[in-house]
């Protein structure tokens, strides 16, 4: 009998008590679903993937809202667990960057040699921002600490300053800053891959509902072709950082939705693969080059 891929399970992780700057992504969640789901559009991807034919769940939203960074980080580590243990793979709806650390956590004690392919315009690896280690500033620096991510490699950053440098090159972290990104960029890791996808890697420009604008990023084209490109097998994701106060029309939302709705895709396909190739027969599809 040919082997089963995993389930995709989405989770909103609706907390912003860690954003330095302004609140607002403690409202994303709700905001992407309604992209997910507008009837402008279907629930195809652009490979062809049919998310309304697939079996994903969708869990809801965690009740963070009251809780202490501390207890939200368990909470949400605990719930990504909870999801992997039963044979999901997740797609978390941030939320301010924090949520990323406790889910890569929960990833990385599941999946050995995991990697983190990072997308933001920051490196967020400061030790703590605003004396909090838990900052969105600082979920790459946790992450890096527990010891157990294989590579973690970081696109579109343009905010590199000394103090993240010195930690980019404590951790071994390999950044492509968005002076170097060009057409020729590759990407691959040997293993699976955690994708954390922070909107402000792209330019605000193409999603401007984020609470940081930094100008030089990478288009709404560049990140799927990210998505859609790197080698590697994508076991879990999150968008985070739309702040839907900044994003009165919804344009941002329809982009993390479309970034979302690729996401599935890319795992779907990549535990088809899996299974054909458990299964003993010959894998078609993508380039992963």
């Amino acid at each position: 009998m040919m082997a089963q891929s995993r389930k995709i399970g989405l989770v909103g992780l609706p907390y912003d008590a860690n954003s330095s700057f302004m609140p607002g992504p403690r409202l994303a969640p709700a905001r992407i679903r309604e992209a997910l789901h507008s009837t402008s559009w279907n629930l195809t991807t652009e490979r062809g993937v049919d998310l309304g034919a697939c079996g994903w769940t969708d869990h809801g939203d965690l009740r963070l809202e009251e809780m202490t960074a501390t207890d939200a980080r368990d909470a949400i580590e605990a719930k990504i667990a909870e999801i992997i243990d039963r044979g999901g793979s997740v797609m978390a709806l941030g939320g301010d960057h924090s949520v990323s650390f406790p889910s890569i956590k929960a990833h990385a004690e599941r999946y050995p040699g995991l990697n983190v392919l990072h997308l933001d315009a920051h490196p967020d690896l400061y030790h703590s921002l605003l004396d909090n280690p838990l900052s969105h500033a600082s979920p790459f620096a946790r992450a890096m600490e527990t010891g157990l991510v294989k590579r973690l490699v970081q696109v579109g950053i343009r905010t590199l300053n000394a103090h993240q440098t010195a930690q980019a090159e404590k951790f071994g972290v390999e950044i492509v800053t968005m002076a170097d990104f060009g057409a020729d960029t590759r990407i691959a890791f040997d293993g699976p891959v955690y994708l954390s996808l922070d909107l402000d890697v792209l330019d605000p420009a193409f999603a401007p509902g984020v609470s940081h604008f930094e100008p030089g990023g990478l288009s709404s084209r560049e990140v799927i072709r990210i998505i859609h490109g790197f080698k590697g097998k994508l076991v879990g994701a999150d968008v985070v950082e739309l702040n839907p106060y900044r994003d009165p029309i919804g344009m941002t939302a329809a982009v993390a939705g479309k970034m979302v709705k690729e996401l599935m895709g890319r795992m779907t396909e990549d535990g088809a693969l899996q299974a054909t190739a458990a299964a003993g027969l010959p894998e078609t599809g993508r380039n992963q080059a």
